[in-house]
């Protein structure tokens, strides 16, 4: 390695090694928010054309549908992606999302609710297959002072791509119900993601003798059982990634609620709301590289979960103050973005939204380098699809805890309040099970100290 200073992260997306696959991880995650919004505002807006369903079902329906291939085809496709050359498997899965959009055509054609959710399930099913090589390629294609910026990167194109799918969606929507346009933004995302694939380098087989076989539930117990094996630290690490997925259903299914019947917010409100959370991960994924000085830093793991616990009781607290308020008249359609922004308070709760954002992208990135650092290379993959297995099973627990406790009469910002206490437990489980992890924070604390002393 040079003794020089690492460059920025930013040039990694001028290198062939790491370019083309983030422009193809963009486009995917765009296309899955894209297409789900789409389909749930058309229901929303045009719902004698395609059910007699109510929205929330819909809803729920294409969230279920989405996640439910996580549970059943991870194992598979994590040995996929280790038996064979990730690139390859990456086109293919490309290709195959090609197909997908082609149905959904006929989907908007035939105005077939069924058949637009048969291909959400089939974006799942891309998905999951798509997940396992995404994070094992980059250990691959990346040095290990560059992986921390690597998945900087990858996490922030992968939140603003959703929020992108979900602002185009709803402007699409709001102009045109034309199945032809809907088609050809569909299929031409699709063929953008197809396009760039082609231009990643071949990685080579990360286990050419690994026998792959298909048996969802005994692959899947393999699949977690040989993640456990793999080391405490980075068993710990998934169970951690994981409940940043568990804290992120959460929260992001409450903004809707938040927004509109707390804040007295219109959908401007919930966008600016949903807009400010990717930012912030955005944010915060790009500042691990710098503030870990270009290492796997996961000293930066605690400070991110304290902060999500600060910023979440805060905005449990602040919506709370909000709905409280007696100077502010409620109106038949909600308050404009604008009008909220004028209203006291409102930067309050908008701050702790994206501080909580924020702070999730210090916990998370660093988590994602730490388990590709230490996963042998033979098993990448494999490791990586049961981390999707445990973030699907967390958010399916999310959403039944999140609507047991509403049932039971909590309020939204009580919800809220309820996370903030949960993520004290996990960040003192933390603290308690990962090897090093307490030590590495008081060293990068004391660095840090040390350094801004002396500045």
């Amino acid at each position: 390695m040079s003794n020089l200073k690492p460059k920025s992260q930013f040039r990694l997306l001028a290198q062939k090694r790491f370019g083309p696959f983030f422009a193809t991880q963009l486009a995917g995650a765009f296309n899955d928010s894209f297409l789900k919004q789409l389909v749930i505002l058309l229901v929303t807006f045009h719902t004698a054309q395609y059910t007699t369903l109510s929205t929330g079902l819909v809803t729920n329906m294409a969230a279920g549908l989405f996640i439910l291939p996580f549970v059943l085809f991870s194992a598979f496709a994590g040995q996929l992606a280790d038996r064979y050359d990730k690139s390859l498997v990456i086109r293919s899965v490309k290709a195959v999302e090609v197909v997908i959009m082609l149905a959904v055509s006929f989907g908007f054609y035939a105005k077939s609710l069924p058949t637009l959710l048969a291909c959400i399930f089939a974006m799942g099913c891309h998905s999951a297959f798509f997940g396992p090589v995404k994070y094992s390629l980059l250990p691959r294609v990346l040095h290990q002072d560059e992986l921390t910026g690597g998945n900087g990167l990858l996490e922030m194109g992968t939140f603003l791509s959703i929020l992108g799918g979900t602002l185009v969606a709803g402007l699409m929507v709001a102009s045109t119900t034309d199945p032809l346009m809907l088609s050809i933004a569909v299929t031409g995302v699709a063929l953008t993601g197809l396009v760039s694939s082609l231009f990643i380098p071949p990685t080579g087989e990360a286990a050419p003798e690994l026998k792959i076989r298909f048996s969802m539930v005994k692959d899947t117990l393999a699949t977690l059982k040989l993640a456990q094996d793999e080391g405490k630290g980075v068993w710990t690490s998934l169970l951690a990634i994981s409940w940043f997925w568990f804290m992120g259903a959460v929260l992001l299914s409450q903004i809707p609620a938040l927004g509109k019947d707390v804040l007295r917010g219109d959908t401007s409100v919930v966008t600016v709301m949903l807009a400010v959370f990717s930012i912030g991960v955005a944010i915060g994924s790009l500042l691990c590289e710098s503030l870990s000085e270009h290492k796997v830093e996961i000293g930066l793991v605690p400070i991110g979960s304290i902060g999500l616990t600060l910023f979440c009781a805060d905005l449990g607290l602040a919506s709370l103050q909000f709905a409280n308020m007696t100077t502010l008249a409620p109106t038949a359609t909600g308050l404009g973005w604008g009008e909220f922004m004028a209203a006291t308070g409102s930067w309050r709760v908008l701050a702790d939204i994206t501080l909580i954002g924020l702070f999730g992208g210090l916990f998370i990135v660093p988590l994602y380098a730490y388990v590709q650092l230490n996963t042998h290379a033979q098993r990448q993959s494999r490791v990586i699809s049961a981390n999707n297995i445990l973030n699907a099973l967390f958010m399916v627990v999310a959403a039944g805890m999140a609507a047991g406790l509403l049932a039971a009469g909590l309020s939204v910002p009580q919800l809220i309040l309820v996370c903030a206490g949960l993520n004290t437990l996990a960040t003192v489980y933390l603290y308690l099970t990962m090897p090093g992890i307490f030590e590495r924070f008081v060293v990068w604390v004391v660095e840090h100290k040390t350094k801004l002393l002396k500045r």
